[in-house]
């Protein structure tokens, strides 16, 4: 039900028309700090992930990724990102029997989260920032929702916006250093490039596929690796702006019984800061 009605509330955003309208100045300055890891706009996007034919069963596993991201100023020059991400996973699983096919169940919970810390310049002709990721154990059925393991790593943000355009670029990669003796360590890395181009009225077209590799894993199951993209809109409802989105991803590479395809529904509400 939570995942109808966040797409019902999804399609029909993007079917309004602006409720509220800015200077054409102000709304494309908002469009790309929204556009922008590390610019200085708090932001709280909710995001449904469909992961569709996993398994023999063809069944579909779901993740709504809640992921804010506040900035904090270190200084004249300096600011400090938060960009946290907390999982709520639907896994599809299946329980083998001594006769008989498996029972298809599944579970439901917080996955792991992913909190990240860039510290980033407050100007530079290009946008960056770099700090560390942190993988926190916190899957309520550990080994199905959650890997079990605390873990850390090296992450970063590089990218441009001229004219209509955001290029960028956002990698990390985490080890595990701690956690459960008996299940496998963790070595993923993580590379996303995001490309959008800006149309009129808010609207966007969006590629920001998430290229990720288990290095623990064998060749053949190591890489997952989606191309598509979609199309999203940065708007007002009443008072409040909000970026709503829709894509779809194809995976070219996945290990054998992961989804061949997703689809990402999106919306974020953002919190301008106001002029001093």
């Amino acid at each position: 039900m939570r995942n109808i009605v966040l797409a019902a509330l999804v399609v029909v955003i993007l079917a309004l028309p602006i409720l509220a309208q800015d200077s054409q100045e102000n709304a494309d300055k908002l469009r790309k700090q929204a556009q922008n890891p590390v610019a200085s706009l708090i932001s709280v996007p909710i995001q449904e992930n469909w992961n569709f034919n996993i398994g023999p069963s063809n069944r579909i596993q779901n993740v709504m990724n809640i992921q804010p991201v506040i900035p904090l100023e270190l200084s004249q020059d300096w600011n400090l990102i938060i960009r946290w991400i907390t999982p709520v996973i639907s896994q599809p699983v299946a329980i083998p029997q001594i006769s008989g096919p498996p029972i298809q169940t599944e579970f439901y919970g917080l996955g792991d989260m992913q909190p990240a810390f860039f510290i980033a310049p407050k100007k530079s002709k290009v946008i960056w920032g770099a700090g560390p990721q942190l993988l926190l154990p916190t899957g309520t059925k550990t080994g199905i929702l959650g890997q079990g393991k605390f873990g850390v790593g090296p992450t970063a943000v590089l990218l441009v916006q001229p004219g209509k355009w955001t290029l960028g670029i956002l990698v990390n990669n985490v080890w595990s250093v701690a956690g459960h003796a008996n299940l496998p360590d963790v070595n993923q890395f993580m590379l996303q490039y995001f490309i959008n181009y800006n149309l009129n009225k808010g609207w966007y077209l969006t590629w920001q596929p998430s290229i990720t590799a288990n290095w623990e894993a064998t060749n053949g199951g190591r890489w997952v690796v989606p191309l598509g993209g979609g199309v999203g809109r940065i708007m007002r409802l009443g008072f409040q702006p909000v970026n709503v989105g829709l894509q779809f991803y194809g995976n070219a590479v996945h290990p054998p019984g992961a989804s061949p395809w997703t689809m990402r529904l999106q919306i974020a509400f953002l919190f301008p800061k106001k002029p001093a």
